[in-house]
């Protein structure tokens, strides 16, 4: 079995001039495709070490904003 060309047959496409070229006003025939399509399906990274390290940096700075609270606090109290 031969495959088919990309390109529609002159012979059958309407609107065609002899020698190939179209009538002012015509749009030409469009070509088939040459490219089956995604050869194999796409891979997506795995999301959880970001996940992880948001919830590191959030700890981390609620523990930060804890700290200074804490003195400011104690600063308050003292006096």
């Amino acid at each position: 079995m031969t495959a088919m060309p990309p390109d529609p047959d002159p012979d059958l496409t309407p609107g065609l001039e002899p020698g190939g070229g179209v009538r002012p006003g015509e749009t030409p025939p469009d070509s088939g495709s040459t490219t089956p399509g995604v050869s194999r399906p796409e891979t997506y990274r795995s999301r959880t070490g970001a996940v992880v390290w948001l919830v590191v940096i959030a700890l981390f700075t609620l523990s930060v904003i804890g700290f200074i609270v804490a003195q400011i606090v104690g600063w308050i109290s003292a006096f």
